[in-house]
C-alpha cells in the first residue's frame, strides 16, 4: 500500500472509530479508540491505514516525494467539527459588553434596537468584499485551532436579498477552502427593524420568499429558527421549519437557550438534526430529544460569556440523549472561534469527562452536521482531516487552557498549519 502522508512517532491516537453510523451515546462518549504509539498513513487525502506504528509501517510504503511527520509523542484527533457558528459578519460589539456586565440582559438589548440588529446594520452596510475578508479572518484563526469542518449560518441579513446575499458568500468561502463549510439559513434569527410591530408579516417573508429562493438556488442545506420567547414562538417555528422541510432543507433549532419553551419537543416533533442551546431544556424535553433521536449541540462557551446557567448535559447523557459540542461563534454572545477552550468549558461546567468532550466535539458534532461519513473518526477510506496536539496525553488539552496547543493542522490530507 502506497501512501503520500505519514505520520508516525504519535504517542497516542484517538480515532472515535466505529460511530459513522451513528452518533455516541452515553457509555459510548468514553470510548476514544485510543492507540498508542501509532502511526496513520494518507494517500490522495483519504486515510488509508492507522494502528500501531510497527504494523502501519510494515503494510504501508510512503512515495518517494511523500512527505513523513513526527509527531513527536504527541497526541493525534480527528479535525474538530464545529456545527453551531455564525462565523459569517461584519463589525464587533463590543460596546454591548459594558451593558451585559451592568446587568442588561440579552434579550433587553435586542429590545432596544442593539445585539442581533447591531450586526444586521453592519452588514447591511458591508461590501461583499468586506464580508468575506473579516470572515476569512475568523475561518483562519478556527483552521489554526484545529477546527477543519463547520457550520455557518446566514441570520444577520434579514431581508430577502441580504439573506440570499450572505448564503452565497458563505458557499463561496466553502468552494474557496480549506476549511469546509456547512450552509445553514436563519433567516428567522430575529425581526427586523423595519417589521417591528408586524412580526406575523415577517414570519411570512421567511415563508414565502425567502425560503423558496433559498432552496431553489441550493444556497443551504438546513433551515434554523432562533425559538424563544421575544423572538420565534413555538407556532412559528413550527410553521417556518415545515415549510423548510417540504422544500427538502433538514432542520435545526435554538431550542430553550433563555427559556423553556417546548422547542426541544418541537424538534423532536419535526425530526430535526439538532436542537441547539437547551440551558432550560425540560426532563420531558430530554425525553423527547432522546427518543427521536435529535441531537442536542452544546453550547459552553455562550454560557460563559453571557454568565448564564449551563445546559444540563450530564442528565442529558444519563437520559441516552446524544451530544455534539459547538463554539457559537457571534459577535455577540460568544466572540471565540476555538474549540479547544469549548472541549475545556464542557469539562468545567457541564461536568464532561475529557473522553466524553472529546467525542462531542469531533465524531458526534460530524453527525450534527450529517457528515460523520467524512469526517469526525480517524478510520481507513475517511477523509484526512488531522491535527497533531502538543501533548503527551489527550486529556491535557481539557487541562491546558488559553493556549494553542495544535502544531500540526491536515486537512484533506495536506497541511494547512505546520509548526513555526
Amino acid at each position: 500500500m502506497q501512501a503520500d502522508l505519514l505520520i508516525y512517532n504519535a504517542g497516542q491516537v484517538l480515532t472515535m472509530a466505529g460511530f459513522s453510523h451513528r452518533p455516541k451515546r452515553g457509555p459510548e462518549l468514553a470510548d476514544t479508540g485510543l492507540i498508542k504509539n501509532a502511526a496513520v498513513a494518507v494517500s490522495q487525502g483519504r486515510i488509508v491505514a492507522v494502528g500501531p506504528e510497527s504494523e502501519v509501517k510494515q503494510d504501508v510504503r510512503l512515495e518517494r516525494e511523500g512527505l513523513a511527520i513526527d509527531a513527536r509523542g504527541g497526541v493525534v484527533l480527528p479535525g474538530w467539527v464545529d456545527p453551531h457558528t455564525h462565523v459569517l459578519y461584519a463589525g464587533s460589539r463590543e460596546e454591548e459588553f459594558a451593558l451585559k456586565l451592568a446587568g442588561v440582559s440579552y434579550l433587553e438589548i435586542l429590545r432596544r434596537g442593539g445585539g442581533i440588529n447591531t450586526t444586521v446594520r453592519h452588514c447591511r452596510a458591508a461590501s461583499d468584499q468586506e464580508l468575506l475578508a473579516q470572515t476569512r479572518a475568523r475561518l483562519q484563526t478556527m483552521l489554526h485551532h484545529g477546527t477543519t469542518t463547520a457550520e455557518a449560518k446566514s441570520g444577520y441579513g434579514l431581508s430577502v436579498e441580504e439573506e440570499l446575499r450572505h448564503l452565497r458568500l458563505i458557499n463561496a468561502l466553502a468552494r474557496e477552502g480549506p476549511l469546509d463549510l456547512i450552509p445553514t439559513f436563519l433567516g428567522a434569527h430575529a425581526v427586523p427593524p423595519e417589521y417591528r410591530g408586524r412580526q406575523s408579516e415577517y414570519v411570512e417573508l421567511v415563508i414565502e420568499e425567502m425560503l423558496p429562493r433559498v432552496a431553489a438556488e441550493k444556497l443551504a442545506l438546513f433551515c434554523d429558527v432562533f425559538c424563544e420567547e421575544g423572538v420565534f414562538s413555538v407556532e412559528e417555528s413550527r410553521r417556518i421549519l415545515t415549510r423548510a422541510r417540504e422544500l427538502g432543507l433538514k432542520l435545526k433549532i435554538h431550542a430553550e437557550e433563555l427559556s423553556e419553551t417546548g422547542g426541544a419537543r418541537l424538534a423532536a416533533e419535526l425530526g430535526a438534526v439538532s436542537a441547539d442551546h437547551l440551558l432550560h431544556v425540560s426532563p420531558e424535553g430530554m425525553q423527547a430529544l432522546a427518543q427521536s433521536g435529535v441531537m442536542a449541540v452544546l453550547l459552553p462557551g455562550t454560557s460563559f460569556y453571557l454568565r448564564e446557567k449551563y445546559a444540563p448535559a450530564r442528565e442529558m447523557i444519563e437520559a441516552g440523549v446524544a451530544v455534539a459540542l459547538a463554539t457559537d461563534a457571534n459577535p455577540g454572545s460568544c466572540p471565540c472561534e476555538n474549540m479547544q477552550l469549548v472541549v475545556n468549558l464542557a469539562c468545567l461546567y457541564l461536568r464532561l469527562t475529557p473522553e466524553e468532550a472529546l467525542a462531542a466535539a469531533t465524531i458526534n458534532a460530524a453527525h450534527a452536521v450529517g457528515r460523520a461519513h467524512l469526517v469526525g473518526s480517524i478510520e481507513k477510506g475517511k477523509q484526512a482531516d488531522l491535527v497533531i496536539y502538543e501533548a503527551r496525553d489527550y486529556r491535557y488539552l481539557a487541562y491546558h487552557f488559553g493556549v494553542n496547543l495544535a502544531r500540526w493542522v491536515i486537512k484533506k490530507g495536506r497541511p494547512v498549519k505546520t509548526p513555526a
